[in-house]
């Protein structure tokens, strides 16, 4: 009796639940026009002074007088000076940005990060629902009211920071255009622009799209050469020293560096990549995500492949502020309507993204952070909490990973195109 009282009770609540997502999607634009509204509202009430876009509209100019990586935008504790950290060509792309009055630039590049939200989230959902149907629109819209209540894309928002636009880039370039020097041209500007996209590259090789990555090898490595000619003493300079240089970035053991090795360096100390914990826990987060990608890739889910690359970039990088982390928003979506969104790990999964980021976690241990009396052995109580997206994305990728099997009915083969070209999937690349 218990057992079928349960049963029934579970019925209920899913009932309940598909009724208020029916309800939701029904008011799908209505509820992204009230988010906005609120985000704008509060925006104005608690102003944020957005630094990155400082520092990038600032010291963009230098990169053609010279000088580029030696000028600093003076801010205050516990990060003083905020240098450029960019390759050259981001600065020459970022050059307009100093014609601007500052309160242009502020409004114009929240508001053009903010219509990339949406993008992000209908490629997203188009890569795990490529037929027609789904409700893809509705989703992606509510998904996008949500966004800015993440703390990675409203961090993102009040830093001024650029990772909204590339990650729309990249997904952009994957998911809607059919053409292979447009998809592997996506991966590669956003790759020039700041380094970490380029993680990108790994999901054009995982899915055998040799030709789209073979344009983004040309498309990246042309990038790197026009800014050679324009800015050649800037770019001898990063691509020989600065571009291994972390100590520019910022503190590799802050809470802000949401890593596995800023993880493990405060919970181990600062000396933590010379001992062997720091190696197997790299190679048991990379077995974690082979296992992740393998599972994908035989399950033909395009994304869990990008979801797993891009989290897995994010853990190896040295420094992943909390802010680069805007790519829970494509684990979500697969964490909450994937295939296996039922399973006990990806709800649990999906449960801790929305607790950490939509709590804003972070930053409050931030603000603990910046009052305590550094340098010195991190306290554990702080460090301890501050693993918590490395958490998150290990969980997402033992999810995928032992999301192995194909679910449903199997597919009919589909027609070969006119011309004898083989179907592909909503990212252009090739069918198995």
């Amino acid at each position: 009796m218990k057992e079928l009282a349960g049963r029934a009770a579970g019925k209920r609540c899913a009932e309940r639940g598909r009724a208020a997502g029916e309800w939701l999607s029904a008011r799908a634009g209505r509820c992204l026009a009230g988010s906005l509204a609120l985000y704008v509202l509060t925006a104005l009430a608690r102003p944020a002074e957005p630094l990155d876009l400082s520092v990038y509209r600032r010291l963009a100019p230098y990169v053609l007088s010279g000088g580029l990586y030696d000028h600093v935008v003076r801010t205050g504790p516990p990060i003083p000076e905020l240098p450029f950290t960019y390759p050259p060509f981001a600065a020459l792309v970022l050059l307009p940005l100093a014609h601007l009055p500052w309160t242009a630039a502020i409004v114009l590049w929240r508001a053009a990060s903010l219509a990339a939200v949406p993008v992000i989230t209908a490629g997203a959902l188009r890569l795990l629902f490529p037929r027609p149907g789904g409700r893809v629109r509705e989703r992606a819209l509510l998904w996008a009211a949500a966004a800015p209540w993440l703390e990675p894309v409203r961090h993102t928002l009040d830093q001024g920071q650029i990772n909204l636009l590339l990650g729309a880039v990249v997904v952009g370039g994957l998911v809607h255009c059919r053409r292979t020097a447009v998809r592997g041209g996506a991966v590669a500007l956003a790759a020039s622009l700041k380094l970490t996209p380029a993680v990108g590259g790994l999901y054009l090789l995982a899915t055998r799209q040799w030709r789209a990555a073979a344009w983004a090898v040309a498309t990246g490595a042309a990038a790197a050469a026009l800014a050679w000619c324009l800015a050649p003493g800037e770019s001898v300079r990063y691509w020989s020293t600065l571009v291994t240089d972390t100590r520019r970035v910022g503190p590799v053991w802050s809470v802000r560096n949401q890593s596995l090795r800023g993880a493990l360096t405060r919970l181990l100390g600062p000396d933590v990549t010379a001992s062997a914990l720091w190696w197997a826990a790299l190679a048991l987060v990379s077995l974690a995500a082979a296992g992740a990608l393998r599972a994908a890739l035989r399950r033909d889910d395009p994304l869990g492949v990008l979801v797993t690359v891009e989290l897995y970039g994010l853990l190896v990088c040295p420094v992943s502020w909390s802010h680069h982390w805007i790519w829970c928003l494509p684990a979500m979506i697969w964490l909450a309507h994937g295939p296996h969104r039922r399973r006990t790990l990806s709800r649990l999964a999906l449960v801790l993204w929305a607790a950490a980021t939509g709590a804003r976690l972070v930053p409050r241990l931030t603000g603990v952070e910046d009052r305590l009396a550094l340098p010195g052995p991190y306290p554990w109580p702080l460090a301890w909490p501050g693993c918590v997206y490395v958490v998150c994305a290990l969980l997402t990728l033992l999810a995928l990973a032992r999301a192995a099997r194909v679910t449903g009915p199997p597919k009919r083969p589909e027609p070969v195109r006119a011309g004898g070209r083989p179907p592909a999937r909503a990212d252009g690349s090739p069918l198995p």
